[in-house]
């Protein structure tokens, strides 16, 4: 089994070993010498379907660009901890066959012998897809056309580390994703093109966070051509700063339900945090023969939906009943959450009727 630092140093150093070694004239050797240079940046599973997406436009005969290296996270501990792994990006990439020398992961974007490799290659453009690390000036002065990003919003609404999550939390109808370029200030560059998305009520963040990358990555080899000609940088449109909205990253603190909020933001909550890091509750489980014997269980809340309010309530108001397939819980507003899927500390997602089942007769409230 490799360590964190052996694993980062056969991609470092083995990228810093070929590039240092590497000339214009002998790249021109591997890189047909017409097409453009242009080096990806990204991390996470998201980020492999844009690669994916450039290495298929990069193939087709028409193709005036090559992707020349790739820069990604460094590995590391997967699978709860017991293996050190390459990001989700750079498996990829060394699925297809890509050059492992020519991966690079290092820990900041801004570290001078990274910097030094990467202008060896003399990109042209750099792609940035959920990268997940900030780039300086000095990496932004590189390549001559730019670096243009891949953003999962409508900019200028919702700049920042989370703005699907925050989109959803919000309750939003309507989201979509942007290609722009990178300035130092966060997601404040030009706007080259938008793509507007419906947002349906019972999406999951992780599955409109992959819809719209896919849009993104669609958009992307749309807009390559005039990237490439210069006429994108002309034509894109300044961020009104005046509209801007922001997506700040997610704390794990921000997971608990409190059901005196209504259903309606529990829910938006619930789809937002799917995922990571999730939604928790705490319910008090209340045996029927005595109501002085109860405990506190902590709920991992996984799939919900907005109830009907067109139930009669004739219990206590903190009680959570079965309705149907649902465990229904009430909240702020006289409305009510309807819970279809939980999972239990250590234990597998269940659905709402076997929880109820695994009960066996006992209450719950609650807290």
């Amino acid at each position: 089994m490799y360590s964190t630092s052996m694993l980062r140093r056969f991609f470092f150093f083995n990228a810093a070993a070929s590039s240092s070694s590497i000339t214009p004239s002998s790249y021109t050797t591997t890189i047909t010498s017409k097409k453009k240079s242009l080096v990806f940046l990204g991390s996470p599973q998201v980020s492999a379907t844009v690669l994916d997406a450039l290495f298929n436009a990069s193939a087709a005969p028409s193709s005036s660009f090559e992707v020349t290296a790739i820069v990604t996270q460094p590995p590391s501990r997967r699978d709860r901890g017991r293996k050190v792994m390459p990001s989700p990006v750079a498996q990829y990439a060394l699925d297809r066959g890509f050059p492992s020398d020519l991966i690079f992961t290092p820990e900041r974007a801004g570290e001078e012998t990274f910097l030094s490799n990467l202008r060896a290659l003399q990109p042209e453009l750099c792609i940035t897809a959920a990268y997940g690390n900030i780039l300086p000036t000095k990496f932004l002065n590189i390549p001559p056309l730019g670096t243009v990003n891949i953003h999962p919003s409508l900019l200028p609404l919702y700049r920042g580390a989370a703005p699907v999550q925050r989109a959803l939390q919000d309750g939003v109808k309507e989201t979509g994703v942007s290609l722009a370029f990178t300035v130092r200030a966060l997601d404040a560059g030009p706007v080259i093109a938008r793509e507007r998305v419906e947002v349906d009520d019972q999406i999951k963040a992780p599955d409109l966070l992959a819809l719209l990358f896919s849009e993104g990555s669609k958009l992307l080899i749309c807009k390559l051509p005039s990237i490439f000609d210069g006429s994108a940088e002309v034509n894109a449109e300044p961020q009104d700063d005046s509209k801007v909205t922001l997506a700040p990253k997610i704390s794990p603190e921000e997971s608990w339900l409190s059901f005196d909020e209504e259903a309606l933001i529990l829910h938006n909550k619930v789809r937002a945090f799917a995922g990571w890091p999730g939604t928790r509750a705490k319910v008090l489980v209340i045996d029927d023969e005595s109501s002085n014997n109860h405990n506190i269980l902590e709920l991992k809340i996984i799939t919900t939906r907005v109830g009907s309010n067109d139930k009669i309530r004739d219990n206590d108001v903190h009680d959570i009943a079965f309705i149907k397939d649902a465990l229904v819980f009430p909240c702020g507003g006289r409305t009510d959450l309807e819970v279809l899927e939980v999972q239990l500390p250590g234990k597998k997602v269940t659905s709402a009727a076997a929880f109820w089942n695994g009960l066996r007769g006992q209450k719950l409230k609650t807290l």
